[in-house]
């Protein structure tokens, strides 16, 4: 038998029973979609996940360091080591979050404590338990920006003079900047923060969606992550008598050149804090985080998620297949007699396998390039819904779910055409 021909007696038997046919499809294009969208998914938790990972800066390393001997200052040594080591290190910030803060401009203003934390506007309070939406207030260098990945959108940086003056100046975050002060143009402005005047230096650019309130059931946790760092407030870190009580700041934020030399910068900054701080002792505690090592389990992490939920959407399409193996048996038990008479004049067992072979492929093909639309189209949608990006299947995702889909019909479709293959023609004309 040609090729062509048993296509056209595929098609034509798939035609002559269209709702079968299309209940026989529905499993494959249901276990097909659902491979296409979870697969889709995952791959699109990753670009979320680099997005945050960019927002946030590359090459970063986290720098815990305290001593008990107030004699050393960590700040100040550290920072010059850093410069000593820049050869691998772009700049070093102090990170250092306070609490118990309140800015205010006019009537609108922004606070927390240790128990509560929320928005003041108009003389009404409202007061929220979102650690998404409550302000952040940290304690810094004029490197901030750099070691963070802010930019600037008006203003200026904290200063070298800034820090050693103890100057009363501030740079906001775009959302802060947004909630306080609205249209008006936050540089030069003069804000409370404490009791105390503050003069807004600089305001950075949004790392968020840029507006000032975020939903943080709606939103997927990276974009509410980004938006919560536009909530920000940044202070000279000399500034601890008014902050923290005068306590050293031991949180640091260091950018290294790249990623290869973070993982330089790292082991010399913890061998340099090893030799400063006394651990053995119990006189203090340092320790250097390199966030790369972080992000690289994190994909690793992002990559078995990915085939775990394919994995899943799997197990639908084997479902399909068996239903379509029990389509096929039924047709072959349909055609007994048709295979019996061309057993009878001569045909062999390789063209009743193929044209049975054929037949399943083909229903599985056809299943598969509208399972295909429908994994398109609700990728998109869940793109939007969950990431509110254009999320579009990969070139592999699409050719390789349709080469399944086609592989499954021949698999489960060789017991049924080697069924019909075995029939013998007496046997096969008496059917009825």
């Amino acid at each position: 038998m040609k090729l062509t021909q048993a296509l056209k007696m595929a098609a034509k038997s798939i035609s002559g029973n269209k709702g079968r046919s299309a209940l026989t499809m529905l499993g494959v294009i249901i276990g097909l979609a659902a491979v296409i969208i979870l697969v889709s998914y995952a791959q699109g938790q990753n670009l979320a996940m680099e997005k945050y990972y960019e927002s946030m800066g590359e090459n970063k390393l986290t720098v815990y360091a305290y001593a008990y001997n107030n004699d050393v200052d960590l700040a100040e040594e550290l920072s010059n080591y850093c410069q000593q080591i820049s050869d691998c290190v772009a700049g070093i910030t102090p990170n250092e979050y306070v609490w118990d803060v309140n800015i205010q401009y006019g009537v609108q203003s922004l606070g927390q404590n240790n128990n509560s934390y929320g928005v003041s506007i108009g003389g009404g309070v409202y007061v929220t338990d979102s650690y998404n939406t409550r302000p952040q207030f940290y304690l810094a260098n004029d490197q901030f920006g750099l070691c963070n990945n802010y930019t600037l959108a008006k203003g200026r940086e904290l200063s070298y003079m800034d820090i050693k003056r103890l100057n009363h100046v501030c740079v906001l975050g775009a959302a802060t900047a947004d909630t306080l002060f609205g249209m008006v143009d936050p540089v030069g402005k003069e804000v409370t923060v404490n009791g105390l005047p503050f003069t807004v230096i600089g305001v950075y650019a949004p790392k968020g969606n840029g507006t000032t309130e975020y939903n943080e059931e709606g939103d997927n946790w990276q974009e509410v992550e980004m938006s919560r760092m536009d909530r920000i407030v940044v202070f000279p870190y000399t500034l601890t008598r008014i902050f923290n009580g005068n306590q050293s700041v031991s949180d640091f934020t260091v950018k290294a050149k790249d990623s290869k030399s973070a993982k330089e910068a790292a082991t010399l900054i913890r061998s340099f804090l090893s030799g400063l701080v006394d651990m053995e002792n119990g006189n203090g505690y340092a320790d250097v985080y390199n966030e790369g090592v972080y992000r690289e389990e994190e994909n690793e992490a992002n990559k078995l998620q990915q085939y775990f939920l394919g994995g899943i959407a799997a197990i639908s399409l084997i479902v399909g297949g068996v239903g379509i193996m029990n389509i096929m048996l039924v047709t072959v038990t349909e055609r007994t007699r048709e295979i019996g008479i061309r057993k009878a004049i001569g045909a062999e067992r390789g063209s009743i396998i193929t044209q049975f072979l054929i037949e399943a492929a083909m229903i599985c093909g056809i299943g598969g390039i509208l399972g295909i639309i429908v994994g398109y189209l609700g990728t998109l949608i869940v793109g939007k819904l969950a990431f509110k990006i254009v999320l579009i299947p990969g070139v592999g995702i699409t050719v390789g779910a349709f080469a399944i889909s086609v592989a499954l019909g021949i698999i489960f479709g060789i017991y049924p055409a080697a069924k019909a293959s075995r029939l013998q023609p007496v046997d096969a004309l008496r059917a009825d």
